[in-house]
């Protein structure tokens, strides 16, 4: 005799089967309702592999696909192309990663064998030149454009000329405050990207010329990079002394203007250093500040 409440073993499959149906609906439905599916969940289970015959009333065209769209492996539906760096399939024998979008190839890139790296092909991007968006920034590449502007279809980004916008000189890398001991070197780094080309000047509070003056124990230097259109300063001072405390700015100007950031050096002796926990550190930039347009 059974207790009240119990369910029949006989009745279990029934429950079983109807859960199972009611799950496998549940997932059926919220597939097909995705925005983003490349290929309707029905075609797929009836693809296996190979492709069944392209139709289209299936397909969902997906949104906000910052490489743009490709067709997939069957050449039927629209899917999001792969964006640069991801990975891809190499050829047509495996369809696994998916197709790069627009303006990027499918390359193998063979990484550090000697740190035991499996290569894997990647998008990259067909074109390394520079371009300018409505917007006045810059990209290092047409591929980057496009993805700021599938990306935020609401600012409508369009594409204004190949190669940097001009403008005024901005820093990529400003210079950090230091602390350090009497004796030691200490240097200080800025980096700039502009177009027209930006000269880079140091100078320090109270002091009227530009840096290092005649000074024997500060040297400037500079380079360009490391990426196009920037250019990057060092300011080092050797064996730092008390007097050398203060506040250096980075100044970097071309024709349409200047922009300046600042950093602190502060100088202590070796006995305060001894009883600090840290005698050295570097921290977030003092100061940023931009000038009125220079001509």
């Amino acid at each position: 005799m059974m207790r009240s409440g119990n369910l029949s073993p006989l009745c279990c499959p029934v429950l079983l089967l109807s859960v199972s149906w009611t799950v496998l609906l549940t997932v059926w439905t919220t597939a097909d309702a995705m925005e983003f599916v490349h290929r309707g969940w029905h075609r797929l289970l009836e693809e296996g592999e190979g492709c069944s015959q392209c139709e289209l009333e299936q397909c969902l065209t997906p949104q906000g696909c910052l490489a743009g769209l490709v067709r997939d492996s069957c050449d039927c539906c629209w899917e999001c192309g792969n964006i640069e760096g991801q990975i891809c399939d190499l050829d047509n024998s495996n369809h696994f990663y998916g197709q790069c979008g627009e303006n990027l190839e499918c390359r193998l890139e063979l990484g550090d064998l000697r740190q035991g790296e499996v290569p894997e092909p990647q998008c990259v991007c067909q074109s390394n030149q520079a371009v300018c968006g409505s917007n006045g920034q810059t990209y290092p590449h047409i591929c980057k454009f496009q993805e700021a502007a599938n990306g935020n279809e609401t600012l409508n980004i369009t594409l204004t000329h190949e190669g940097p916008c001009e403008g005024v000189p901005q820093i990529i890398s400003p210079p950090f405050n230091i602390w350090n001991t009497t004796g030691e070197d200490v240097i200080f780094g800025c980096e700039i990207f502009a177009y027209p080309m930006a000269a880079i000047e140091w100078r320090k509070d109270g002091v009227e010329t530009f840096l290092p003056g005649d000074d024997p124990h500060i040297s400037v230097q500079f380079r360009g990079g490391p990426f196009k259109y920037e250019v990057t300063g060092w300011l080092q001072i050797q064996e730092i002394r008390s007097t050398d405390s203060g506040v250096y700015h980075c100044c970097a100007r071309n024709k349409l203007g200047e922009v300046s950031a600042a950093a602190n050096l502060t100088v202590i002796s070796p006995d305060q250093a001894g009883k600090l926990e840290t005698p050295w550190r570097e921290s977030q930039p003092l100061v940023e500040e931009y000038s009125d347009d220079y001509y």
